[in-house]
Order: C-alpha cells, then structure tokens, then sequence
C-alpha cells in the first residue's frame, strides 16, 4: 500500500494579487483500499461465517495461497452475496505478487454428499474473483457417494466452467501430493501451526487501523480543501481569528493522527509478539503479509503527517504574513494620518510671537507637540518594519515597498518642515531679545532723563553729575543698542514682520538719542558757567532802562527766573509723558503676557483633560470636573485675546487716553466675578487632586516650574493689577485731557474688585432661611466687635458678655442688615476661605443710628424699637467707622426721601399729639449740645417755662444724695433723665459714673442751669413707631419713616 499526498500551487485570483488562493491537489494511490483490504465484505459479512465458512491455509509451490472450505453443514444456506463477499475479500488480503500466480482450493467434503460438492463447486465458479490455479476437492468418503462422485463428476465436468483443472481425491494422502504437509494444518494431515481465531483477531484490527488511517486522510484532505478555499481576509482582527481557528483544527488534525499512530503501533507489537516471545519462531505467510500490511500503513500515516506539517507550515507562513501585512497596513494608515496632521499643525506655526517670552512658548509648544506625537520616530520603525518584511520573502512586496518609501519620503519632508519651524523661532526669539534689550534701554534712558530733578542741574555741581550719569549710560550702551537697521533686515528677513516693530524701536531709540544729546549739551552749558561772588552793590537806575529784556518793575534776574521756570516746566511734562508711556507699556507687555498664559493653562491642562491618551490618569474626583476646576477661563481668554488687548495697543501712542477703553469694556470685564465665585470650589477641587499623575504629566510637558494653581490665580491677579495701574496712569496724567475717563475707570474697577469681594463673603454665608436676593443691593461687609442692650420695662437688662464684646461679620444691605459670625475653614490655597453663621438680621425700615458712643471714635450704634435693641458697634478704625456710618446714613435718607410726600402730613398730626421720647446719645466727647439746630424738635415754650425733659445734661454743681435711693452727682458729670415720677422726682442715669437713682425737679433745675438736652421725637401708630431724631453738632442720631403709614 502506497499513499501519495499533496501538490501545492499559488494562483492569482485577482489581478490586484490582493487574494490569493493555496489550491491542494491531492493524489492518494491506496493498495489498502483497492487490493489488500476490503472493509465493506468485512463489515457486511457475520462473523461467524469467517469462523467456519473457510480458513487461510498457507503456501503452494509456486507461492499460490491456499483456501480451505472445510466442511460446513450450512454451506447451502448462505447467500451468494455474502459468499461473493467472503471470496472477495479472502482474494484481497494476499499480496499482489501472490494473486497474480492464481489461487489454490481445498474443499473438503469427506463427510458430505455429492450434491454438496457439486453445489460448492458451481458457487465457486460463479463467484470466485480472482486467479484460479487450481482446485482439489476431498470427496466423500461413503461408497455411495464417493461412486456418485467419480460417475457424476465426469458426466457434470463442463457444468463448473473452471479454466482451472478439478481434482477430485479420494485421501489427504493424494492431497499432500499437491500441496506440502507444512503448509497444511493438522486437520488435513499437516504441520502447521494455525490458529483462525487468532488470524480473525489480527484481520479485524487491521481492518480497523486501515479505516482509521482512511478517515484521517478523508479529513485531511477535506481539510486542505477548506484552507484552499479560504480567502485572506483584509483585517486585523479577521486575520487573527482565521490564523486562532485554524491552527486549532490543524492541532486536531495532529491529534487523530498520533492516535491513528498510537493504535498501530500497538497492532505492530501484537503480530510480532510471537516472535518477542520467541526469537526462534518462524511467522507463516499471513502474519508475515499481516505485519507488512500494518508496517506500509504506519509508513504512510508518517508520510501522510510530514506532507501535512509541510503544508501547514507553507499555510501558517501565509496567514503570519497576512497579518503581518494588515499591521503593516494599519499602522501605515496611522502614521500617514499622523503625518498628514502633524503637516497642518506645523502650518499652524506660523507666527513668531509678538515677545520673546511669546515665542519662547510657541516653541516650547511646539518642541511638546513634537514629542507628544512622535510621529517621525513611529514611521522610521514602520519604514524599517517594511524593508524586514521584504527582507523574509513576503508575499506582498510589491505593496509593501511603495509604502515604505512613500512613509521616508513624507516623513523627511515634515522633519525638514519642523527643523525649519524652529530655526525660524530661535531666530526670531534671538531677534525679540534684541529688541527687547534695545527698548528697554531706551526705556530706562527715558526713565533717566525724566528722573534727574530740574532744579538740582542748575547748580554747577548738579550739571557735572547729571551730565556724568548721562555719559555713563551712553557708554555702558554696549550690544543693547540698534546700530544698523539694514544689517537687521538683512539678518533676520525670513522672520521680520509686522510684529517686530523693528523701525519703531530704532525711530524710538533715535529719539531718546536726540534727547539724550540735547539734555547733554544743556548739561554741558550749566557745568562750563563760572560760579562769581556776588557784590552787595546797588544796581544803577539806568542798567533797567538799557536792558531791552527788562519791563516795569521786572529786574533782569526775574527775567532769567521766568524763562527757568518755564523750561523746567516744559521738561516736567516732557518727563510725565515718558512716565505715561512707561506704563503704558507695562500695561500692553503684561496683558500680551497673561493672554500667552490663559492659553498655555487651557491648551496645557484643560485640553489634556479630553486626551484619550491622559485619561488614565485623571483620578475620579477629577472626572468631569474641568468646568469646576477653570471656571469661565476659556470665556476670560478669549476676551482678552480678541477684544481688550487688540483695542488697548490702539492707544500706545497715547496712553493718557486709555481710561476710555476700560470704561467702553467696563460691563465685559464683570465676567471676573463669575470666575472669582466659582475660586473656592476650584481651590477645593485643586487641594483634593493636587498630587494626582494627571497634574504633573502636564506640568512636566509644559516644562512650568510653578504648579496648574500658581496658573489658576492669575486672573484673580491680573483684576486687581489693572487698578495699580490705573493709579499710576492717573498719578502722571492730572493735567491730559482723559483724567475724568481714568479716574472713572479706576473708581469702576475699584467698583469691581468690592462687589467681587462682597460676593465672595456673601456666598459664604450658611443658615440665612431666607432670599438674600430680596434684601437689595449689598453696600458693605466687614468684622467688627459688637456689644448688644435690651430694654424690658423700667429695667435695661445687659448682655452677659456686656464686658467682651461679640466678633461679628456685618452684611450691609440696602433693605436690611445682617450679623454673621466669621468661623475660618481649615485648609490651604491662595487665602483660607472662610464661612459665616447667621445671627440676626434688622430691618433697615426699623433701624437708627447714633454715630458716636462711649466717648471711643470708633464705635457707633445701631438700635431699633425705639431703643428696645442697641448694638454698640466698634470698627477696626476711625476711618472704616465713618465710612459705614455715612453709607448707612444714605440708606436712611433713601428711605426718608422716599416717604417724604406721605409721611409728612402723619408726622405733623403725630408731633402734635405725643410727647418727644428720649434719643439716648451715649457719646461723651462734647460738652454741649444743641436741639435748636432741628426746628422740628424746638419747643419755646417748654424753654420758658423752665419745663424739664427727658435728654442729655451737663451737671453744673455737685450734689449728694440724702437717701439711698437718690443719686450723688458732680460738677461736669454727664446725666440722662429717664422718666418723671408721681412725686414731682427724676429718675436719672449718671453716664460718667454709670449709676442711677432720684433727684427732685427742683433741685435739678439747680443742677443742670442752662444746660441744653438732646432731644428726639417719637410717634408710633398701632404697633410701628416713627422716629426722627436730632443730636449735639458733633453726634447725629438717624432712623427712618418707613413704618409711619398716611
């Protein structure tokens, strides 16, 4: 048995080579299936029939097989179909060389009839498949039959159409004359040593060997079929999964046949068992044909398995520089997407700043986006991939190649680009620098001649140093200076543009020459004057009339002195302007500057927050947090990129008019306060996040020494930097035509940096239940130390802590006015943020005030209920005291203007029908006061009747009292009466000496002489109260109308 496999053949499919198909031809030549085994007559045929019908016998002379039919009872009963088989099978397990000789036939009928060796003989002739040699038959035995035999025989002869002679034998003695006793078993009168069941056992295994080793080469083949018929596939994940799938099937392909192996070697062993058991012994023709059969099928199952291990290498190979071919792909496509991006973004380049910190940053940015996409070195890698892929023999070279060279020659391009993008940035950062240096020494020249004082320089030795220290700058000019303006146009024309200024700068430093040279001859003429002493002679009347210069009654020296002072005059605005220009310039170079930052935190921290590649590194409390974390900065950025920076270059020229570009951009920079509230959650966020890997990737890249929060606060910065440079904008423009604007300005951004203070500490708040936007407009907050009074009935019941005053936080607003406690958070950032409790708030409709107390300039009251409530209130200065006492005072007169026109007429009727109520005015600085100056409160009769009221008096004699329950006073001791009593006594309050009791009327009028009371005039209606109130000069006492109704 042979078996024969494959032919592998590569054919195009395609015209575009991009499929191609591995067609298996396979060739199988099988001596098992056509000669040596036939499975089909075994499988179809019982077995045992095998066991009786016949039985392998040996060897003829010629090397024919023999095969006995020994005699079988039941011959006549089998069909001829499973005879046919039988036979078919029986001539199939020789070898071929043996069946071409033809075969040998011994029936045996010694124990049967006639009939039977007639009916055997016929059977044979009409079924037996192979070669015939010849056939001999034991006849029977019984003279009947035996003479039967002998006659019939004769007579039938022609009936057997055998080609082959018939033998009829009458004994096995005859027979062995035919055939050798050794090739005969014992049975017949032989030697041999036969066992059938053993014969049967071994045919059955090989039967089954030789099936196993026909499926496994069916599945082979259908296999190779299947793998021939597979197309490439075009991606990645395809590829993979076809290369997984079959290489599965081809490991299950190698199971079956180290299975198939395994069972015949074990087949192997049991045919030569025999001879392992004994060395000696001598295998007959069947094992001999058995072994040999089980020996080919083995060595084609080895050359069927290294044919298909070939194959599936070629195959493996094929699909392992598939996708070898489809990464290649892939990562082409990336990289000349990359390539093509990286070609537009280095388009984006083009600018080359407009400062040198400017263009430093465009090119640190550009050194980071290098890095950052590393597209040169991943196409070098690609490049190199492909020609390795050449290198090994792929299949795919004539595409692979054109993509290699096309990736070099994109990537040399764009690597030449960038290399050109930063030459042109140094270049232009080298040409910043120069005329950075230039305009800064022009600058500090300027700055020189505005500072040298006048008036000093008229002196000889004033002249000499002045003019010194103008020749010492000029010389220490060095490389800072412009010398030639062509040699820089010749130098730096591939980056010069409008941006540079380059002829400003040198016109500039022309200019501050020219100044320089003037001042220094000026300089020179003062230093080359001889100082002479000066002689006490009276000038002659005639020197006046000679002198053309003089005038009436102007010597020549005023003269002189004149045209001084307006020289010195003209060069102090000359100075002014320098000064103007110098901030102005502070003012553009730190604006440019804080755009360039805004820009580097958004491009540096927030993009990089939508970064697919730096997600990873986000921790979660910072997921989704970019608005927290930056506010409104886009919205501040691109304000000042867009719309400030570009209208505040148009007044370089004349910065005095600037207020005017705040003024028209005054509401567009409130967006502070949007970014300013949302500070304590970006601060809260900042401190929570602020050692996270997210943070310090992008400060490395962006190469910051400080961290994102240094960066968070510049806005914070730059609001309140524009209010210092308003200050000194104004400080040098009082006599320009734009004060007014830059004094409204500057009042605006101080404005500004209040409402975003107030807003601040008003969010902070905590426990408020109700709506502060009902309250109105906050005017003021800040912390001051409170001391709070209730009055209940006859008895004025006083804080425990009357002595230690509260720490409150007061919240200003138009319609109320709030007590808050400040409590200070723990934490870290650019200032602590703290938090306020609410306390208590007062109506400002039910409010007065007293704007001294105590004899302390610091404190005032703030009282209500007619003085049922008093807050003794004490400010960190006299200063802070006066402001808020006058902001208070507005709101009152606010809200008495307000109801003037209906209150008016009530307070007549109500100042007519009740008694004045006292106005307790603690304050103990004056010595008199006065009620005349409110004619409300006048009273002409009460004061000619000598009548006593409630108020404030200064005791003009000593009095001590007769009784425990009367009050001892001192001359210049200031009393208050509180309350007549029943018996013509009152009850008076000692303020110097804070202790209280009876005096008579009588005696009082004694005491207190001329002394004038402070008086106030109450009414109240239902259950609110009016209160109009007047004080000494010195100390005014305010509440408002808002409860009196017409």
């Amino acid at each position: 048995m042979s078996l024969k496999w494959w032919s592998l053949k590569h054919s195009s499919l395609k015209s575009t080579e991009k499929y191609r198909k591995i067609y298996i031809i396979l060739v199988i030549w099988s001596d098992v299936m056509q000669k040596n085994l036939l499975y089909l007559g075994w499988c179809s045929v019982p077995l045992h029939i095998f066991r009786t019908l016949f039985k392998n016998r040996g060897r003829g002379d010629s090397g024919s097989p023999i095969i006995v039919f020994p005699e079988f009872p039941a011959f006549g009963e089998i069909t001829d179909t499973t005879f046919h088989n039988v036979l078919t099978y029986l001539t199939s397990v020789p070898s071929l060389s043996s069946t071409d000789v033809g075969f040998i036939l011994v029936i045996d009928r010694r124990q049967d009839r006639w009939a039977a060796v007639k009916g055997t003989l016929l059977r044979i002739a009409g079924s037996f498949p192979g070669n015939l040699q010849l056939v001999l038959v034991l006849r029977p035995t019984t003279l009947l039959q035996r003479t039967l035999s002998d006659i019939l025989f004769k007579f039938n002869k022609d009936e057997f159409k055998m080609k082959v002679p018939v033998i009829m034998l009458s004994s096995i003695t005859e027979l062995h004359t035919y055939i050798d006793r050794s090739q005969l078993t014992q049975e017949l009168g032989g030697t041999q040593e036969y066992c059938h069941e053993k014969w049967i056992s071994h045919r059955t295994a090989i039967e089954g060997f030789a099936l196993m080793v026909k499926k496994t080469a069916q599945t082979l083949q259908s296999f190779g079929t299947e793998l021939a018929e597979t197309e490439l596939p075009n991606e990645i994940q395809a590829t993979t999964l076809l290369l997984s799938t079959h290489t599965d099937k081809k490991d299950k392909m190698k199971e079956g046949l180290l299975v198939a192996l395994g069972q015949g070697s074990r087949l192997l062993e049991s045919i030569n068992e025999p001879v392992v058991r004994d060395p000696d012994h001598n295998m007959n023709q069947d094992e001999l044909e058995n072994l040999a059969t089980v020996q080919r099928l083995l060595s084609q199952l080895d050359e069927t398995e290294r044919a298909f291990d070939e194959f599936w290498v070629r195959h493996q190979t094929k699909l392992e520089q598939c996708l070898q071919l489809r990464h290649f792909e892939h990562n082409y496509r990336e990289v000349r997407a990359l390539l093509d991006q990286v070609s537009e973004k280095l388009a984006t380049f083009s600018e080359v700043g407009i400062s040198p910190a400017h263009a430093d940053h465009i090119f640190c940015e550009l050194t980071t986006y290098e890095e950052r996409v590393c597209v040169l070195d991943r196409a070098l890698v690609l490049a190199c991939e492909g020609d390795e892929l050449i290198q090994n023999s792929h299949y795919a070279e004539d595409s692979i190649q054109p993509k290699c060279g096309e990736v070099r020659t994109i990537s040399e391009n764009v690597s030449s680009n960038l290399r050109a993008k930063k030459d042109q940035l140094l270049k232009a950062m080298e040409l910043h620098h120069c005329l950075e240096k230039a305009s800064k020494w022009v600058d500090d020249g300027i700055y020189l001649l505005a500072s040298q004082p006048v008036d000093k320089c008229l002196s000889h030795e004033g002249a000499e140093l002045a003019l010194q220290e103008l020749e010492r700058y000029l010389d220490n000019a060095g490389q800072n200076q412009l010398t030639d303006l062509s040699a820089i146009w010749t130098e730096y024309e591939a980056v010069l543009n409008q941006q540079f200024r380059v002829e400003k700068v040198f016109q500039k430093q022309t200019s501050m020459q020219e100044m320089f040279e003037k001042r220094r001859v000026s300089l020179k003429k003062l230093a080359a004057k001889q100082t002479r002493p000066v002689q006490p002679v009276a000038p002659r009347p005639e020197a006046f009339i000679k002198s053309p210069l003089s005038s009436p009654g102007q010597s020549p020296h005023t003269h002189t002195y004149s045209n001084s002072r307006h020289a010195s005059l003209s060069e102090e605005e000359e100075n002014l302007a320098v000064l103007r220009r110098h901030v102005m310039n502070e003012l553009l170079e730190t604006e440019r500057a804080y755009v360039e930052e805004l820009l580097c935190v958004l491009q540096g921290y927030a993009s990089e927050m939508d970064n697919p590649a730096m997600v990873h590194l986000i921790p979660a409390p910072l997921q989704n947090k970019k608005e927290v974390l930056f506010g409104n900065m886009p919205e501040i950025y691109h304000f000042h990129k867009r719309t400030f920076l570009r209208e505040l270059e148009q007044y370089t020229d004349c910065p005095e008019l600037v207020g005017k570009c705040f003024l028209e951009r005054m509401t567009d920079l409130q967006i502070y306060e949007k970014y300013c509230h949302n500070k304590p959650r970006s601060e809260s966020l900042w401190r929570q996040c602020s050692d996270c890997a997210f943070f310090q990737e992008c400060q490395k890249k962006l190469e910051h020494k400080l961290g994102l929060d240094s960066y968070l606060l510049k806005p914070v910065q730059r609001i309140t930097k524009y209010q210092l440079l308003l200050k000194e904008m104004l400080k040098y423009s009082k006599t320009c035509e734009g004060t007014d604007d830059l004094q409204e300005a500057l009042t605006s951004i101080l404005g500004i940096l209040k409402a975003v203070n107030d807003s601040m500490h008003l969010i902070a708040i905590t426990g408020y239940e109700g709506n502060m936007s009902e309250l109105g407009k906050l005017l003021m907050q800040g912390s001051f130390s409170v001391w709070t009074e209730h009055k209940k009935g006859h008895a004025k019941v006083k804080d425990l802590a009357r002595f230690k005053p509260m720490q409150r936080h007061l919240f200003l607003h138009e319609k109320a006015l709030l007590f808050c406690k400040r409590r200070e958070e723990n934490g870290e950032g650019y200032e602590k943020a703290p938090s306020y409790s609410f306390k208590q708030s007062l109506n400002m409709s039910a409010v007065g005030i007293t704007e001294n107390a105590k004899g302390d300039n610091k404190k005032f009251e703030i009282w209500c209920n007619s003085r049922e409530e008093v807050y003794i209130v004490q400010a960190p200065s006299a200063e802070v005291k006066t402001t808020w006492v006058n902001e208070i005072r507005k709101v009152l007169t606010t809200q008495l203007e307000a109801c003037r026109g209906t209150a008016r007429g009530c307070a007549l009727k109500l100042m007519s029908e009740y008694n004045a109520s006292l106005s307790l005015d603690a304050s103990e600085e004056h010595d008199g006061y006065s009620s005349a100056e409110d004619p409300l409160n006048s009273d002409p009769e009460e004061e000619n009747g000598k009548k006593l009221c409630a108020g404030k008096y200064t005791v003009m004699a000593d009095y001590e009292k007769g009784s425990a329950q009367e009050l001892s006073v001192k001359s210049g001791d200031m009393v208050q009466l509180v309350k007549e009593g029943d018996d013509g006594q009152w009850f008076v309050r000692n303020l110097s000496t804070s202790k209280e009791g009876w005096i008579a009327a009588a005696n009082l009028i004694t005491l207190i002489g001329k002394s004038k009371s402070c008086q106030s005039l109450t009414s109240s209606e239902g259950s609110g109260s009016g209160n109009l109130s007047t004080s000494s000069s010195c100390s005014e006492t305010y509440t408002s109308f808002s409860d009196i109704k017409p």
